[in-house]
């Protein structure tokens, strides 16, 4: 373990991102670590040797003689290319050219140097690496810096290593997207004062909404103010209603999230086994018949499917209820099939083509002839190879539906995430509006997190370079 950690400050050192974690998180204990390591660079000698060899170089006039190459391979090249440079800029960059080349001829000299001599080169990772075996300092670095060896920890498994990276850069992606939208909304000529308190309301009453909102500060403060909430999870209140913003998405999130799965698990039950079929079956009376219904499928407005199915199951046959009820799995039906018959048309397609191009390949033609079954080629050989562009079209489909599907929404009077954001935007109801946009990149965020982590799953490359991240 205290091995695996040395190895992982060697590594993390070399970065200068994880560099400044490093210094900022072990604080306490890596000033002590310097200071033995200048103690013991200054006894090594390798430093020493280092000034023997430079000074040793200069004086046989090596660096004279690149200096000399150098500027006369420049002039060369400037000739040629017809280009001119001050004598300044010349000098600059010979000098540049040389002090690289120079510093490469003291390193090969040194090794050998240092061989003969005996003398290893110290780093500060090596001596770190080195005090961990002390157990009074692992002990004392361990109570002082904790956070310091779980983000080693963290560095020294691939899969986690890649996840922290991903919320790292989540982070950035949600702040800036805050921004952007806040700005956007700041800009507009929308009054969520007069919006809320209705054209009737005096001057006063718009003065005292403003002051109660913060919307009488200047920009940077608001800006400030809400990346401030974002970072202590307070999403604020709404505008109209006065309703605590984080309690409301919560609310809202469980009816989005029981749509959102059924829809797929239609889409997938309809799209899987017809895109099989219609690749196997290329060119055939299924495949027509499955590529205009499929076509139509895309092609087909939700809000239409679903006013034509109330229309049909709910007012004609009265079979299923025309608005969502809580608690009531029969309203989720159709909702359901108008999300999921969209989905279904773009990942069949999706299958058909991507094993379109798997089945024709020499490994398919290998495996037919070593006399594996036709069934097992497919599902293994075939569809396994094919599955990384179905996997990406149903991960970026299931993070846009969790977002909300606010037409559906509309047409089924669902009180999800969806058609709740809209509502709030045309006021605009800024918290309830940036807490939708935080909620929708942090979905999409996770979403594309988990698809590129099955995707090491599902090809052995990717898992295999995934090992070794």
């Amino acid at each position: 373990m205290i091995k695996t950690m040395g190895i992982s400050f060697g590594k993390m050192y070399k970065r200068p991102l994880y560099k400044f974690f490093l210094f900022i998180l072990g604080i306490f204990s890596l000033p002590f670590a310097i200071f033995v390591y200048q103690k013991n660079k200054r006894e090594n000698g390798y430093e020493q040797l280092k000034e023997e060899v430079t000074s040793r170089l200069i004086k046989k006039g090596v660096k004279e003689e690149l200096t000399r190459l150098t500027a006369e391979q420049l002039y060369n090249k400037q000739k040629f290319l017809n280009k001119q440079l001050s004598s300044e800029e010349h000098k600059k960059q010979v000098e540049k050219y040389v002090n690289i080349k120079f510093d490469e001829v003291v390193m090969n000299e040194l090794d050998t140097e240092a061989k003969k001599s005996g003398i290893k080169s110290l780093s500060f990772a090596d001596t770190f690496s080195h005090l961990l075996n002390n157990k009074l300092f692992l002990v004392y670095s361990l109570i002082v810096s904790f956070p310091m060896y779980i983000l080693m920890l963290i560095y020294s498994s691939p899969y986690a290593k890649y996840i922290f990276e991903r919320m790292v850069m989540m982070i950035f992606v949600i702040f800036g997207v805050t921004w952007l939208v806040f700005t956007i909304l700041y800009l507009s000529p929308m009054d969520p004062a007069m919006n809320v308190l209705g054209q009737t309301a005096t001057v006063e009453q718009i003065e005292q909404f403003n002051k109660i909102n913060g919307l009488d500060q200047p920009y940077f403060i608001q800006l400030i103010s809400t990346f401030k909430n974002l970072l202590t999870f307070n999403l604020g209140k709404s505008y109209m209603g006065n309703e605590d913003v984080l309690s409301a998405i919560l609310r809202k999130f469980p009816v989005t999230l029981q749509l959102t799965f059924a829809s797929l698990a239609i889409a997938i039950a309809l799209a899987i086994p017809a895109g099989i079929v219609s690749a196997i079956k290329q060119y055939s009376s299924f495949d027509y018949i499955f590529m205009l219904i499929a076509l139509l499928g895309l092609s087909i407005p939700t809000f239409w499917m679903g006013l034509i199915l109330i229309l049909n199951f709910s007012i004609n046959l009265q079979w299923l209820p025309a608005t969502f009820i809580e608690g009531q799995w029969k309203t989720l039906i159709m909702p359901s099939i108008v999300l999921g018959t969209s989905l279904a048309a773009t990942v069949a397609r999706m299958t058909r083509s991507s094993m379109l191009e798997i089945k024709n390949m020499d490994y398919i033609v290998t495996a037919r002839a070593k006399g594996l079954s036709e069934r097992k080629v497919i599902t293994k050989h075939i569809l396994g190879n094919a599955m990384i562009p179905i996997v990406t079209v149903i991960g970026l489909q299931f993070g846009a539906m969790l977002g909300g599907s606010a037409v559906t929404e509309k047409v089924f009077n669902i009180n999800g995430i969806g058609s709740f954001i809209v509502d709030k935007q045309f006021i605009p109801d800024t918290p309830i509006v940036l807490a939708g946009v935080v909620y929708v990149a942090v979905i999409i965020s996770l979403v594309n997190l988990i698809v590129d982590i099955m995707y090491s799953f599902l090809d052995p490359r990717i898992k295999s370079k995934m090992k070794s991240y």
